[in-house]
């Protein structure tokens, strides 16, 4: 196998693994705007809550487009999560700054894979380029080998 036969293969090779990169990625990305969507809808029923009197009659979603209804005991605090299944007591402010952290940090991390996911996007492209290079030699190398006829070996 020549050099050029085997950069072909390693640069088709390379192509593969950063298509499956891509996919991985892709699929990153979508579970952070998951959780995003998540937090931002925090943030927004946090706001909504803020307004609310004590006793007031609320909706709760319970999943599957359901909810039942509840009434709010107190409307100056929430429980928050913070983390390994453990949660706390926060005023309505300290849970909105809370999330509001939250999101910057997965905002951050979407950035940082959208930066990536651009990066080998970029690099997929390169070697598609060079792999037409390849196949335009490759495909030379053959019509001007097509007229020779092959020695036979001896034994």
């Amino acid at each position: 196998m020549s050099s050029e036969d085997e950069k072909f293969r390693k640069l088709a090779v390379e192509l593969r693994i950063l298509e499956g990169t891509v996919e991985t990625i892709q699929s990153r990305i979508n579970i952070v705007n998951s959780a995003l969507t998540e937090l931002s809808i925090a943030n927004m029923t946090l706001g909504g809550i803020e307004k609310e009197k004590q006793n007031s009659s609320l909706l709760v979603p319970i999943g599957g487009g359901s909810y039942i209804k509840a009434k709010l005991e107190r409307a100056d605090t929430v429980i928050v999560g913070i983390g390994a299944g453990v949660a706390t007591e926060r005023t309505i402010n300290e849970a909105k700054e809370n999330v509001g952290k939250r999101i910057a940090d997965v905002e951050k991390t979407r950035d940082a894979l959208q930066q990536q996911l651009v990066q080998v996007i970029q690099r997929i492209q390169e070697g598609r380029e060079e792999l037409q290079e390849f196949t335009a030699k490759l495909s030379k190398r053959e019509e001007r080998t097509e007229g020779v006829r092959k020695a036979k070996k001896r034994t």
